[in-house]
This record gives C-alpha cells, structure tokens and sequence, in this order.
C-alpha cells in the first residue's frame, strides 16, 4: 500500500472540495479569508535601517585608521567563528555610495549608523586623524544628497586599541567626552540626532565578564561593576559633551538593549510584575542612567563590590536625554509572586520556537512591552523613543537567479511591528524605526556565519542581493502600514 503524506492527503481533499462546488454559485466571500486590517503608522513616522562601523566598513589600515579592540580580539585563534575578522566586511569604506543607494531604493528617511572611534582618533585620544573624519563628512553629505537624515552613534564596541586599561580606566570615559566634542563640533552642522554609546552590556560584560567578546577577558564582579560605571559615566559625559559643542536643537540619546520583561498575563498583577522586572533587571545600566542614581536595592545586593563613584559622576550619568533608543529582538516572562521583590522569571522551556540565531526566542509582543515597560516607569524622563534595532538572522540561501526567499525573517518582522503599532496607537511617544540591519555583515563573535542583513552580501564579490524582506520592507515604508 503507497504511504500518503498529510500534505498529499490535504491536496486531496481540497481537489475533492472543488470539484464538488465546481458547479455551485456561491457569496465570493466563501472561498477567500477575510483581508487583514492595514494598520497605518502615524503621518511622520521615521522608517530606517542600522548599521555599525566594525561590521560593514572594512578599510581596516586605510587612510590613518588605528586599531580597535575588535582588531584584536578578532585576529586571535579562537574568537571568532572561522577566524573570521572586519578587516574587508562589507568594504562599506569604499561602497558606501552603492549602500546609501539601497537606502533610497527602500524608500527610508532615516539611516542609523556608527563611527569608528580609532578612524577619526587612532589611538583614542591625542592627535586627530583628518583622513577618518572626512570620511564620515562625506557618507553624511551622500546621506543628505538622497534626503537621508543621518542618526549617529558614537561608539558601537570597537574601543581604539590604543586607549590602555580600555574600560577599566576612568581615562576612557573622559577620552570618550573628548571625542564626542570633536566629532560633534565638526559635524554638527550637518548631523542633528547622536546616540553616545550602544548596549552597555555587550562592551562591558560580554567584554569583561564572560570574555565572549573584545577583549575576551573574565574578571570578577568588584572590577565588572567598576567597568559598568564608567560605561554610563562615558555616555553622561559625552552626552555633555555633545551638548556643550553642538549646535543649539541638536537631539542627544543613547541605544540601550534593556532587559525586556513580558507578562505572562495581562492581569494587572502580573503588568505590575513585569514593570518591577524591567526596573530591576536593568540597575547598573538604563534604570541608573535615567534616575541618575543608583538603586538601593542594587547597591545593597553589590555590597563590597560596589562600583566607587567619585564626586559629579552623577550628574554626568543623569544628564537628561532628549531621546531613547532602544534595541529590542527577545522577550522574557515574568511572573508575580509573593517574595519582597514581588516577582520572578519564567524559564523558557527547551521547546521554545526561535529564529535561526539561536538566542532570538520568539515573542513580538516583546517590543510592545518593551517601549510600554520604559515609558510607563520613566514617563517625562522618556520624551521620545526610537526602535534603534530590530530583526533576525536567517539561514539564507542566495538562489541561481539572485533571490534569497527569506520567509521567516519577514514573518518576524511583521510581527513585532504589527505589536508595535499597538504601543504606537496607546499613545507611546514612539517617533521611529531602525531595522536591523541594511546588510549581512560581520556579526561579531559569529562571524559571518549568521545573516541579518534585508541584502544578501557575497562576501568574495561584495555584491549586494535584496532579499524578500527588503521588498516587504520597501512596502511597509511606502504604505507606512504593516498588512
């Protein structure tokens, strides 16, 4: 007997079902799905794409560049996937008039990108590299010529090499202020929107912590707290920085991928939960930077390892922000209970669906939760909001005829901004969108090995493929709706 398939038998079954009402007049509803509502975004709203200067420029040693952490730590046996370095990655440094063109073709208003700190000073501090900053001049006047506002962040992990002690040192966060005065004064009058720093926790604890990334070093939890202070210290005082040296109505913020806790039902305990959560979860980093202190119950729980604060430090951290970015891609769950924190984190099950990076759970309600968590706590304190980064990685294949069908990518897109759209029409002063990211690129510890651009990259030609997600996305930005 032939075995059928449950797909063959359902093709069966639906010939069977046609032929049977061939000849029957019927409402010409009966045979089609109702069509989904449009959900428009608001007349206004910022669409764009992410990038950031280690993974897509390349141009390694060329024109003056000094090296970075990532430099490093990539040419080390071990780090990386394969080996894998930034030394060529996109070759962005030489092509970046073919990528501003893919942003004009997708229709964006907005392009998120970041500088590379050792091109504009090779060593981090000192004597000034014209060479790099012109570069940067340039991709801004190439951005402006196609009606691109660029948003730029200062520091996307690649810390200059040269810069002794990186993190550890209170010297790189003032080193840090003296390069966001610079790079500001000089472009200010062309770039209107700066985030200072992007992910604390990337560059402090994966750096410092677990060594996964740049510079791969494992330190105890005394040492980690202090390299946590300086980080914020370095975006307050850049955040001053910018202010003290940019034009007058220039907007300054930071990209920060806080911690983000869903309800594991909308029951107003368990909202509640989730807001503790969030407060909780992201102490030395974003819950600091916007209280402009740091919580008691943190400081109790450090004790001795405690991060030391010296005199002003503070204000600097608490300097105000003009907007939040926020880099949102996986939820949490939690949980209210009857302990004194008053909630608890739900372990995900080893059957939870994910995307082709492994960590990306799935969860789109995450990115509501994620802007109405921040805003509900900080209120005033959030004036504006942007999603500085969104997407998925995929396991996309490049076909004869230059297509990559990457349905899965579009299906995680579609859903998180379809959850945003809620947050947007509750009111949450989101203004924009930052998809993650316009390129496949140098995806930090894995190399090459994980997808997330809307563009296919082959990286022996450096040719440039959009993917099935790029046209959805053109789309979405041009109907300024999720369908």
């Amino acid at each position: 007997m032939k075995t059928i398939s449950r797909r063959q038998f359902g093709k069966g079954v639906a010939a069977a079902a046609a032929a049977t009402y061939a000849g029957i007049s019927l409402p010409e509803f009966a045979f089609g799905e109702p069509q989904p509502k449009r959900l428009e975004y608001p007349k206004g709203f910022l669409w764009g794409c992410a990038t950031a200067s280690y993974q897509i420029e390349g141009g390694a040693k060329d024109d003056g560049r000094g090296p970075s952490l990532w430099d490093v730590f990539s040419h080390t046996p071990g780090k990386t996937h394969n080996g894998d370095t930034g030394d060529v990655a996109d070759d962005s440094y030489h092509l970046y008039k073919q990528d501003v063109q893919l942003l004009k073709n997708l229709g964006v208003n907005t392009y998120r990108m970041s500088i590379s700190w050792s091109r504009v000073f090779p060593t981090g501090k000192g004597e000034v590299n014209q060479k790099g900053l012109d570069y940067y001049s340039r991709v801004v006047d190439e951005l402006l010529a196609n009606d691109i506002t660029p948003y730029i962040t200062m520091f996307h992990w690649d810390t200059p090499a040269g810069l002794q002690g990186g993190w550890q040192s209170r010297d790189t966060s003032k080193a840090f202020a003296d390069y966001c005065a610079y790079v500001s004064k000089h472009l200010g009058d062309k770039v209107k929107h700066w985030m200072t720093t992007n992910e604390f926790i990337c560059f402090t604890d994966l750096g410092y912590k677990i060594g996964q990334f740049a510079p791969g070093m494992k330190l105890a939890a005394g040492p980690v707290n202090q390299i946590r202070h300086n980080a914020i210290l370095a975006h307050g005082l850049g955040v001053q920085a910018i202010r003290a040296n940019a034009p007058s109505g220039t907007q300054v913020g930071l990209a920060e991928n806080a911690i983000v806790y869903v309800p594991v039902m909308e029951t107003d305990e368990h909202i509640e939960a989730a807001r503790k959560a969030t407060r909780d979860s992201n102490a030395p980093f974003l819950t600091t930077v916007l209280d402009g202190k740091y919580p008691e119950s943190y400081l109790a729980q450090e004790g001795a390892n405690a991060p030391k604060v010296e005199v002003g430090d503070m204000q600097a951290i608490g300097s105000p922000i003009d907007f939040l970015g926020v880099n949102i891609y996986v939820p949490l769950f939690a949980r209210a209970d009857g302990s004194a924190k008053g909630w608890v984190e739900e372990p995900m099950p080893s059957s939870y669906p994910h995307m082709y990076s492994p960590w990306i759970n799935l969860g789109p309600e995450c990115i509501y939760w994620g802007v109405r968590n921040v805003c509900d706590i900080w209120k005033e304190k959030v004036p504006a909001m942007y999603i500085t980064e969104n997407g998925a990685s995929s396991d996309d294949v490049l076909t004869p005829e230059g297509h990559v069908e990457d349905v899965d990518r579009v299906m995680y897109l579609r859903n998180h901004l379809t959850q945003l759209h809620r947050a947007v029409d509750e009111g949450y002063p989101v203004k924009g969108y930052f998809l993650w990211s316009l390129l496949d690129n140098f995806e930090w510890a894995d190399g090459y090995s994980k997808r997330f651009g809307i563009h296919y990259v082959d990286f022996k030609t450096l040719k440039r493929y959009p993917k099935l997600s790029a046209e959805w996305y053109k789309n979405t930005i041009a109907t300024n709706a999720v369908e």
